[in-house]
């Protein structure tokens, strides 16, 4: 396909499946590559700002689903190249970029030399124009959010994957966090969608915080937002009674209703009490929101979004067409940045990259979650992280990707039902593989998507220990965070009643940790089981010369508990001095940190330190009497390694 024309190039996407030196008509709508270059299929072009001009820089990102080396060259309209790239990112797709910091005014180029590719689709050309001055701002639409300029389609999906793998990229050896995802957004040199609209939108100070299940809907929104896609979100249930969780109603961009604040619900029962929750009834209509096409996008992520979307909104069944997320099947080409991780208790991440195989290492998946106190922290694949269970009450857990927003012919969005996925030509890859998994099947397929060759046993394991490294200092984070939220005045918070602990609002949520604690146990479950997984599953492995896997599993063992003693971190104590302590240290306390969750809790106490000793001489907070009875009654769950579904 031919990307769309507006005047000579302004545009906000070219979606070239493409050949030769590709240049045509505008077409409306993507059609399915044809010809000669059918092995272009997937290339994509963005061009940013929407409408480029010599008074902002000029980023150009162009993606690709073939594994080709290639260089992409801006190329200035006196014919000088102004910016080249030889850097492939991604994979897949794959991706060049490009950006000169003051254009000049008139029809630059923009061209990607292929290696490898066939002769009449080796070179890749459009035209971008830039103005001379300014464009007229754009607004929105009476009636709706943001105006819906373009279509989905691989193209776009492949772009959008290229975004989030930029905007969260960092080396494999950090593990970076930021404080709120507007921190990352506001990072010209991480978003690729820097102020596209021309509004100076990134630098208006908008406070964007999602929580984990809030997450997936931000950035697509976000990006849907920018590039002027269509967008919905649906109203669901999060399950209970032994049903996964259904959605009841979807609403799209063009057409919104009065926005709802959480804060101002009150309970009647009905269908309202079904989508949200017995414990979170139905919403209030709050005043209207902002005027101007910035502030109400804002407004429509921290209220109608964060007030709509939940845990249950990922878990649906796998087999249902009234969901905003479909499965796909585990393979290479579904781990893509964008993708979602949807677990059987209710976390939710975004695939952010992913880091093939080599002779020296595994394979590895990094994917972002949002935290309730507004952190979002990016996370290796492993089943500390990744948690996966198979229950129908629970729904459906795994990888999902979003359902395509479409447009029919009278403007109307609506969602592609599960069989026209499967029918797609941009997508096709529906799946209903991973629900018929359980536990150590899914486990041992990921471990063959990512790493297809067997692995080094040592290098294995200690890459599952760096794993369980990360896991514990986000936790360290977690709880000084709640360290400090006494520190600054903070009262005793009430604890929720059941599996309520796992899943509620307010500074429960956001200073608790019994959700994490739990993933944390079973973290610690799957590095002391290590040795033992080798020695179950040897053909994964490159077993030394002359070596059985007991001989293996005995090494393993040993070169375990050097790992485990050699691994430190501290943590802040209630008098503001530092305790270190070892990852061995730690796993031996894995009893205490059954009960260590509560955030009234001193921290010494939230790290299971002894009762008595120097480490807990500075405790002077203790949860009360009552919540202390509720926490010996639920720790079965945090014992048995299970959360307990919703009544």
């Amino acid at each position: 396909m031919l990307f769309p024309r507006q005047g000579a190039f302004t545009v906000t996407a070219f979606l070239l499946f493409a050949c030769a030196v590709c240049t045509g008509p505008a077409v409306a709508e993507p059609q399915t590559p044809a010809g000669n270059c059918e092995s272009s299929a997937g290339v994509a072009l963005l061009a940013s700002p929407v409408a480029a001009w010599k008074g902002a820089p000029l980023r150009v990102v162009i993606t690709a689903d073939d594994k080709l080396n290639g260089e992409l060259s801006l190329i200035a309209p006196d014919g000088n190249v102004a910016a080249k790239s030889g850097d492939r990112h991604g994979g897949p797709p794959y991706f060049w970029s490009a950006e000169v910091p003051s254009p000049a005014a008139g029809t630059w180029q923009a061209k990607l030399v292929r290696d490898g590719a066939s002769a009449e689709c080796r070179t890749i050309t459009r035209e971008i124009t830039v103005r001379k001055s300014a464009p007229a701002a754009p607004r929105a639409p009476e009636g709706g959010v943001w105006p819906v300029r373009d279509s989905w389609t691989r193209g776009t999906e492949n772009i959008y994957s290229a975004w989030i793998e930029t905007l969260f990229d960092a080396p494999l050896s950090e593990a970076p966090s930021w404080p709120a995802l507007h921190e990352v957004l506001r990072n010209r040199s991480r978003n690729l969608l820097f102020n596209h609209l021309g509004l100076k939108e990134d630098e208006k100070g908008l406070v964007i915080r999602p929580d984990c299940a809030d997450l997936p809907y931000f950035l697509r929104a976000y990006f849907a937002f920018k590039m002027g896609l269509p967008f919905g979100y649906s109203k669901c249930s999060r399950g209970g009674g032994g049903k996964p969780p259904r959605c009841v109603a979807w609403q799209s961009i063009q057409n919104q209703e009065k926005p709802v604040a959480r804060s101002e619900k009150k309970s009647n029962g009905g269908l309202l009490s079904d989508i949200f929750g017995e414990n979170e009834p139905p919403p209030v209509k709050t005043a209207e929101p902002p005027q101007g096409l910035v502030p109400g996008f804002g407004y429509f992520l921290r209220n109608t979004i964060a007030n709509t979307v939940h845990s249950g909104s990922g878990r649906t069944a796998a087999s249902d067409n009234n969901t905003d997320y479909y499965p796909v099947p585990l393979s290479e080409a579904s781990m893509r940045p964008g993708t979602v991780y949807a677990d059987p208790y209710g976390h939710l991440l975004v695939v952010a990259k992913r880091v093939p195989q080599t002779d020296g290492s595994a394979g590895v998946l990094l994917a972002v979650d949002g935290q309730p106190d507004g952190t979002v922290a990016r996370k290796r694949f492993w089943r500390g992280n990744f948690l996966f269970a198979q229950d129908a009450a629970l729904g459906s857990p795994g990888f999902k990707r979003f359902r395509p927003v479409v447009r029919d012919k009278s403007g109307a969005s609506r969602r592609m039902s599960n069989d026209e996925i499967v029918a797609s030509q941009n997508y096709g890859d529906y799946s209903l593989a991973q629900s018929k998994l359980d536990i150590e099947a899914f486990y041992d397929a990921m471990d063959d998507v990512l790493s297809p060759a067997p692995l080094d046993p040592t290098r294995a394991l200690q890459e599952a220990v760096t794993a369980l490294e990360e896991q514990v200092n986000t936790r360290v984070t977690s709880v000084e965070n709640g360290r400090k939220y006494h520190v600054g005045g903070g009262a005793e918070v009430a604890m929720p009643d059941g599996a309520s602990i796992f899943e509620t609002t307010g500074a429960w949520e956001d200073f608790a940790t019994p959700s994490r604690d739990l993933r944390l146990l079973i973290a610690i479950d799957v590095v002391r089981g290590f040795p033992d997984r080798v020695l179950r599953r040897p053909e994964r492995y490159a077993m030394p010369s002359g070596k059985s896997a007991a001989d293996v599993k005995t090494e393993l063992d040993a070169m375990l508990a050097s790992e485990l003693a050699a691994r430190k971190f501290s943590y802040t104590r209630s008098d503001g001095s530092a305790w270190p302590l070892t990852l061995k240290e730690l796993i031996e306390r894995a009893a205490e940190l059954e009960m260590a969750y509560n955030l009234n809790d001193c921290v010494e106490r939230r790290w299971g330190a002894p009762e008595t000793g120097d480490e807990a001489a500075t405790c002077k907070r203790r949860a009360s009497a009552s919540q202390r009875k509720k926490m010996a009654e639920y720790r079965a769950w945090f014992q048995e390694r299970r959360r307990p579904p919703r009544g």
